[in-house]
């Protein structure tokens, strides 16, 4: 304990929703927009529902009511994006949106200043997201979008997109610290290391530590630190540089998902394990050089050049003694790679008598190399029993997208058309022939959105577009490269309403197709076709700030999702979500005490495709205090206040403990986590 106390210390001292359309300012309001201060007034009433960045706008004001305090906040922050952690939290967390399990993220494209935090043909799973790497304190903006309507958003953007931006510039330096239940503690940073009242360069450095046993009888011991430094400059009036360098590692040990079974025998408590020894360890260093040159008052270029260094080894065991009665079922999946990637922009208005219209253009790459990418059957962790698969790869996406935003009246018309070439190889070490199977694919995505201003209090809109989902290298070579980029198609019809100047509300209707995906099941390393799918849902999200210091914010979302092809009362879609809800009540005193109650609700959804098991719903709610004189504040955390019985992930599976005779199918859990208390104190300077 020392240890990590003495490492927290070390750290402290050392260290767009889019709309429709992309709007290009004068590059001296673009340098000031890059340099104003963050303790601008946010408020609901001044938000214009015809504003491009009208989500942007209404993200900023959730984060200012509600700030995130974790990781996982950041994920919670998007309206109808649940999440679940269920190894010791470490693993990336498993995400669902609009009746998609997008498992760690395979059907959601996720991005942070930019670049892509999705890994292609992951050892653990297709398009695995682990945002970890983020400092929270450090995020400036959230943009996300639902659907697959963004030209400029390409491979997992099915169910939705979020991209995090990080602060360019800090207003004042930070130092935090917080501990609570569970030996949990955490230690933060942000220093300015150029003076802050330069308004043309900046250069900050911010790091955290974290550290937590968890509730569980095996103590997670769960260790992650981050580091992040990022430097900003106008080199004249029309250029701008960022440099942006970061890395984090974590490890932990899991408790895993346990039997219904087990709990209810008494063979092992609610935290117990049937595997003490599942657990892992990763880390992530990552790269981004980001340059603009504001050519003039209507053309724009950007170029964003990015490189992340990943390496993953998770240890986990879902089945317990179904195929090994004498060592376990335990596996290891290793994951060590490079990624390169560009990404260019071009931007140009155009302004005519009773119009105007707005060309963007874009085209970029991504390469991954991947040194290692296997799965192994292991006894605790130590011993090497059988290597099931093992192999190198190189995946590269070249794409390109052009978008017209054109603007009359009150009708804004967007139509746009990306392409994306794909080119895969894998080399499987355990074949009997050495040589690489390579194989190409192309997919082009059409989309259109309109949106129709009625007045400044109702903005009607229908948003569709074709999208795709990459699939796995070891899907391609199983399929010999044949129906990998399978299309999907989706469409939104929703209106913006203002009734009174402090209130919006966002209903919306949306459907989405998707043709066919063949999944690369990581834990056992077997493709699974899924079939044709149909989703049909509603979102409602309510804003309403009747005074300054109040805020209330409501998101209610339902979906129906089901197989195609598959009989009536087989059809359904295991565990994507239903029925759920977010929502809560902030309150911001200019005494500087601040309270934000939260709750979230997921109904309980089928575990498998006959519906004859179901997940168990749950409603948990949160609950942050805080009170700030001066450049001091105090905060008090309270996680699940009514100490609820959740359980957080949810899986079928077939299992077999170590004395029994035959297997059993039934529910897997992970617990949620119980009522727990975190203080912390924080100092700007």
């Amino acid at each position: 304990m020392r240890n990590k106390l003495f490492t927290a210390i070390v750290i402290v001292l050392l260290a767009v929703q889019n709309g429709f359309a992309q709007e290009v300012n004068k590059p001296e309001a673009k340098k000031i927009e890059v340099n104003k201060s963050e303790a601008d007034t946010v408020h609901l009433s001044k938000i214009v529902i015809s504003n491009i960045d009208f989500r942007k706008q209404i993200m900023k004001v959730d984060l200012k009511m509600a700030p995130v305090n974790s990781a996982q906040d950041l994920l919670r922050k998007v309206p109808g994006l649940f999440i679940a952690q269920h190894a010791g939290g470490g693993k990336a967390e498993q995400i669902f949106l609009r009746g998609f399990d997008n498992d760690h993220g395979t059907d959601i494209s996720v991005m942070a200043d930019g670049m892509p935090v999705n890994i292609v043909s992951h050892a653990h799973g297709q398009g695995y997201a682990d945002l970890h790497f983020l400092i929270p304190e450090t995020i400036k903006d959230i943009d996300f979008g639902k659907g697959s309507y963004y030209a400029d958003k390409g491979d997992f953007n099915t169910s939705g997109y979020v991209n995090f931006s990080t602060y360019d510039k800090l207003e004042n330096n930070l130092f935090k610290i917080e501990g609570g239940s569970f030996n949990t503690m955490r230690a933060v940073t942000m220093l300015n290391l150029l003076n802050k009242n330069d308004k043309d360069k900046s250069f900050y450095v911010a790091g955290e530590f974290n550290y937590t046993d968890g509730p569980f009888d095996v103590k997670q011991d769960f260790t992650r630190v981050n580091f992040l430094a990022k430097y900003s400059q106008w080199i004249d009036e029309k250029q701008y540089i960022s440099i942006l360098g970061s890395t984090f590692s974590s490890n932990w040990n899991a408790s895993g998902q346990i039997p219904e079974r087990a709990v209810e025998e008494g063979i092992i408590s609610r935290w117990g394990s049937i595997d003490p020894t599942e657990g892992g360890r990763t880390s992530r260093t990552n790269l981004a050089v980001n340059y603009k040159y504001l050519a003039n008052e209507n053309e724009e270029f950007s170029s964003n050049l990015f490189y992340s260094k990943y390496n993953f080894n998770l240890f986990s065991n879902f089945t317990f003694f179904l195929n090994d009665p004498v060592y376990g079922d335990e596996i290891q999946q290793t994951d060590n790679r490079s990624i390169y990637g560009l990404e260019n922009k071009y931007v140009r208005r155009f302004a005519f008598e009773n119009s105007n219209m707005t060309w963007t253009s874009g085209a970029g790459f991504r390469f991954d190399d991947i040194k290692d990418l296997q799965l192994s059957h292991v006894f605790q962790r130590d011993l090497l029993l059988n290597r099931l698969s093992d192999g190198s790869a190189t995946e590269v996406n070249v794409h390109g997208y052009t978008s017209i935003d054109y603007r009359v009246g009150k009708w804004l018309i967007n139509p746009s058309a990306r392409l994306d070439y794909f080119t895969f190889s894998l080399h499987d070490r355990l074949a009997s022939l050495p040589a690489a199977k390579e194989a190409s694919a192309a997919r082009v995505s059409p989309k259109l959105n309109i949106s129709y201003t009625q007045n400044q209090n109702v903005q009607w809109y229908i948003k569709s577009g074709f999208g795709f989902h990459s699939n796995d290298v070891r899907v391609v070579e199983a399929q010999d490269g044949k129906d990998i980029l399978p299309y999907s198609f989706g469409s939104d019809f929703g209106v913006i309403l203002r009734p009174t100047a402090n209130m919006i509300i966002q209903p919306a209707i949306w459907h989405m197709y998707l043709q066919q995906e063949f999944v690369y099941v990581g834990d056992e390393a077997v493709v699974e076709p899924s079939g044709k799918t149909r989703r049909l849902g509603f979102d409602l999200s309510l804003r309403y700030q009747p005074i300054s210091w109040l805020y209330l914010d409501g998101d209610l979302n339902y979906a129906h999702a089901r197989f195609i092809d598959e009989p009536k009362g087989e059809d359904y879609i295991p565990l994507v979500p239903t029925f759920t809800s977010t929502g809560g009540v902030a309150v911001k005193l200019p005494s500087g005490f601040s309270a934000n109650l939260r709750y979230r609700y997921m109904d309980s959804r089928p575990a498998i495709e006959d519906n004859s098991v179901r997940t168990r719903g749950y409603f948990v709610n949160d609950l942050v205090l805080a009170y700030g004189k001066r450049n001091w504040e105090v905060n008090m955390q309270f996680q699940n206040i009514f100490n609820t019985k959740w359980n957080e992930a949810q899986f079928e599976t077939e299992t077999r403990l170590r004395d029994e005779a035959s297997s059993v199918s039934e529910l897997c859990f992970t617990p949620g986590t119980p009522f727990a208390v975190k203080a912390g104190i924080s100092y700007k300077f």
